[in-house]
């Protein structure tokens, strides 16, 4: 790609978000791609004498995503893939202003202790990995703040750390992942000022699990929150009960939609989601997945199949994540 190139994004302006954003230089951001899960763990099961070093086949992957037309690339501290996301914004030649980047504040998680300080060590940080000197959207990643693990951090203070951030210029917007409706009260009511507010709360969300924490869904469209969905894809990808895989509703259902939409079931749940009001994160390997993903905004699918896979989602719950603090 050759450097400064102008992105060509589709026009993702087709579907009625809580509210939109854009890049520095305004082009409207797509769907994430995500370098979360899978991924963490691939690079840090490596070999102790590669846990420095870039993965590139990520960075690869990253790559692909570019120049598919992904100008919204997610991350975080936690999965120590900020490095890959710097290295595939360099290589891709892409000007830094044609792309929204993503990264959260972790303060630690069940036994895994928080790696900064606080956001403003782990900002500092994420700004040296990602070889940037800003970032598009900062998150705190979960509201589960265990002082022995976040290195005396609670919420409240890293939410004024937060604050302090947003007010220094490094970062463009901030926001919170998997907050309930109390936690984002708890942080509103610090901010004091609206445009100070989370403007972005990335929760999971798929059929099996259409609202995360009671009332998230209608609080956010209140509240001119933005809600990004992880693991949208869980029911063609992790339906588990005990660790086996199971029987389940949607199993039957989207071969059906697949068939009448022409589309793969992978695109009617991200379009699903996209036409309940948020913004998918997802990944693929392979090239011809990840051009699909972005053919979601090509179709609609019919509001009666909407209500049905709403409903037949409801006959089945699946929690991949904090299940032991909101089950």
């Amino acid at each position: 790609m050759p450097r400064n190139l102008k992105m060509t994004v589709p026009n993702v302006n087709s579907v009625n978000l809580t509210r939109n954003f854009t890049t520095v230089s305004g082009l409207p951001i797509t769907i994430g791609t995500g370098s979360g899960t899978k991924w963490q763990w691939s690079k840090k099961g490596r070999a102790e004498e590669e846990q420095d070093t870039i993965h590139q086949d990520l960075v690869d992957l990253l790559l692909l995503a570019i120049k598919n037309g992904y100008n919204h690339l997610d991350t975080a501290e936690f999965y120590s893939t900020q490095p890959e996301i710097g290295a595939a914004i360099k290589q891709s030649g892409v000007d830094r202003n044609d792309l929204f980047v993503t990264t959260k504040y972790s303060p630690g998680f069940h036994v895994f202790e928080a790696v900064s300080n606080g956001p403003i060590e782990c900002l500092e940080n994420a700004l040296k990995d990602l070889q940037t000197d800003y970032i598009d959207l900062f998150l705190i990643h979960a509201p589960f703040f265990d002082e022995k693990l976040s290195k005396g951090q609670t919420l409240e203070r890293a939410w004024k750390e937060m604050l302090e951030i947003k007010k220094s210029g490094k970062v463009r917007y901030i926001g919170v992942s998997n907050f309930a409706v109390e936690h984002l009260e708890t942080v509103s009511d610090i901010s004091g000022l609206r445009d100070l507010y989370p403007v972005v709360n990335q929760i999971e969300f798929h059929p099996y699990l259409q609202e995360q924490t009671p009332g998230i869904i209608e609080f956010a469209k209140e509240n001119n929150i933005l809600l990004e969905a992880y693991s949208p894809l869980t029911a063609i990808s992790r339906v588990e009960v005990d660790g086996k895989s199971v029987d389940h509703p949607l199993k039957h259902l989207l071969p059906k939609l697949s068939e009448k939409y022409d589309k793969t079931p992978a695109q009617i749940l991200l379009r699903y989601t996209l036409q309940k009001g948020l913004l998918p994160i997802t990944t693929s390997a392979k090239e011809e997945r990840i051009k699909q993903s972005l053919e979601v905004y090509q179709f609609q699918i019919a509001e009666e199949d909407v209500a049905l896979i709403d409903s037949e989602g409801a006959k089945f719950k699946q929690r991949n994540f904090f299940a032991d603090k909101y089950d």
